[in-house]
Parts: structure tokens; C-alpha cells; sequence
């Protein structure tokens, strides 16, 4: 499976704001690969702005489509029109260990819920329009065992097909290379092996 997460360091948040009926809603997201890196983001968001009037937040602490670490919360705007509506636009943009709080300043005029519901996934959406974006390719390991002759061939193979190497043990009969081969990819070594002019060696890590 190959999709898309926020590229973003551990406790770095990207910004947006957008403003509607004068209430102000600035939108944080980060990575999060798990539910901790969210906590960190709400937490983050909270400090900065205590008298915001409300904190509203959903993540997906996993792949698109991920249904057990998620979470969503309306932090005290009407049930249904805050959190649900930001988790549904994370989850309507296929991205993958996102967490995403939306700040909002009450401007004086009342949205209602529609109007709220509108105003969150926009202020998500604002968010997600500019955030920096790398893909995420989930990979089995598997060893290849091969001579020392034969090491620099099967690196640069692997280099140019862009696959990484996770480990590499030596001992007295060669060298073992743990490689990541994309899991939506069938295993297909015979272009290295008509290279290398040997049959390799290779079992399931």
C-alpha cells in the first residue's frame, strides 16, 4: 500500500487561517503516526491560544481509511458540526498520520449548524491545500544472500530500483542484505539474478 502523510518533523506544525462572519479559525496540522503526536499538537495549540474559544480536533493515527486509532472532538461547538465534519475532510483527502486542530476566535455572529459544519472542513480543507506532502510505501523484508564479489552489483541494483536495504550482515560466506520490497509489488528478482548470473538466495525476513 503507497499513500501520502504530512511532511513534517516531529513537533513542527503547518498553519493556515481563514476568517468567516468575522469569527477567525486557524487551522495547525502535523504528522501523526500515532495518537501521541496529535496530543502533542493539541496540547501545542492549547498553550499558544488559551482564550481562543474553542479547540476543535480530529487525527488519523494511521493509513487512509484506518479505523481504530482515530478520534475527533467538537470541544464544545454543537454536537456533530466541529470534529465530525474535520475528521470526514482528512478522511475525503486519502492522506494517511495526519492530526489537525482548528482554533477558533468567536467573531460575534452565529453560524448555526450548517454554517459551522461548513466552516471547519473549509478551515481543514485551507490547511491541507498547502501542506507539504511524501509518500509512504509499506515494504516487506527479505534477505538476500549473496558473495562479497557480488555485494556492489546488488546494491547498485537496488539503488536504481529504489529499493532500500534495512540491514546488512557479513560472515565467513558472504554478506546477508535485508532489503524492503513494496508490499504492492510482486517479488521479482530474475533481472538481479540475470545480472549477478547466479540464482539467489532469498527467504521472508
Amino acid at each position: 500500500m503507497r499513500y501520502r502523510i504530512p511532511d513534517l518533523p516531529p513537533y513542527q506544525w503547518h498553519t493556515a487561517v481563514i476568517e468567516v462572519e468575522k469569527s477567525q479559525f486557524l487551522t495547525w496540522v502535523c504528522h501523526a503516526p500515532n495518537k501521541e503526536a496529535f496530543d502533542a499538537l493539541l496540547h501545542a495549540a492549547k498553550a499558544a491560544h488559551p482564550n481562543a474559544s474553542h479547540h476543535c480536533s480530529a487525527f488519523i493515527a494511521g493509513p487512509p481509511g484506518e479505523q481504530t486509532h482515530i478520534g475527533f472532538s467538537d470541544d464544545g461547538e454543537p454536537g456533530g458540526t466541529a470534529g465530525r465534519p474535520m475528521y470526514q475532510a482528512l478522511l475525503g483527502s486519502e492522506l494517511g498520520e495526519i492530526g489537525c486542530v482548528v482554533i477558533r476566535y468567536f467573531g460575534g455572529t452565529k453560524l448555526g449548524t450548517g454554517g459551522l459544519a461548513r466552516a471547519y472542513a473549509q478551515a481543514v480543507n485551507s490547511g491541507l491545500e498547502t501542506l507539504p506532502l511524501r509518500e509512504v510505501v509499506e515494504r516487506d523484508n527479505y534477505q538476500l544472500n549473496v558473495g562479497f564479489a557480488h555485494e556492489a552489483v546488488t546494491r547498485a541494483w537496488c539503488d536504481e530500483q529504489h529499493i532500500p536495504i534495512q540491514y546488512v550482515d557479513y560472515d565467513g560466506n558472504g554478506v546477508r542484505l535485508t532489503i524492503g520490497w513494496p508490499r504492492d509489488v510482486v517479488l521479482d528478482l530474475a533481472a538481479l539474478e540475470n545480472r549477478l548470473k547466479m540464482t539467489l538466495n532469498i527467504q521472508k525476513a
